[in-house]
Formats: C-alpha cells, structure tokens, sequence
C-alpha cells in the first residue's frame, strides 16, 4: 500500500458518513382570509416596503385585472367603511394592515400601514 492509499484509507475511516434523516418538509404559508378577486392587491400591498403606497384607480385595475365598481370611483365609503357584503373588497387591504385614503377628484388612493 502507496501512502498515499493509506492516507485515502485513513481519510475515509475518519470522517463520519452523515445519518439518514428525515426530510424537512416546509408548512404551507397561511392563506390570507381575502376574495380571490382582490388578492392581487393584496399580495402588492403586502409586498411593499414603503409605509405609504399610493395607486391610481388605474394601477390598480391593471393588478386587479378587471375595472372598478362604479362605487369605487364616485363613493368614499367604499374605500373607507368595512363592508359586509359578499365582495369583501376592503379586507384586501385590511389584511395587508393599511388603511385606504381616496382622492376621487385625482382618481388614485393611497395605502398607509396602520401601525
């Protein structure tokens, strides 16, 4: 035996083979409690680092990826009162904890993070 085989040998009896174990399987993320209609604003509003994030009514239909109910362009409440009907369209930025401030003369809204 070389010495360099015997250090090969020597090499291989010293270092441990790792254990079998179990794999790791990742939890699945929590899905958040929002329309799947809205989720799209959601995840953006969720996803943005700034603490104030404003949209034109137009930014946001091409994210959301229909246009805004007419309520939406002619009604503040619908952008600051939580509603309880079947569009639950408020909880989109609820849940990404923001408030939603319209300017409907400018057409846009702007999301603060509610601290």
């Amino acid at each position: 035996m070389t010495l360099r085989e015997w250090a090969w040998a020597w090499w291989r009896k010293a270092t441990p083979v790792p254990e079998c174990r179990t794999a790791v399987v990742p939890t699945r993320p929590v899905t958040p409690r929002v329309t799947a209609k809205y989720l799209a604003l959601y995840t953006y509003l969720e996803h943005r680092y700034a603490s104030n994030v404003v949209l034109t009514f137009e930014q946001m239909e091409a994210l959301l990826g229909f246009a805004l109910p007419a309520p939406a362009r002619t009604d503040r409440d619908w952008w600051t009162s939580p509603t309880d009907d079947l569009d639950q369209h408020s909880e989109a930025w609820r849940v990404a904890c923001r408030t939603a401030t319209p300017n409907l003369l400018a057409r846009t809204v702007a999301f603060e993070r509610a601290l």
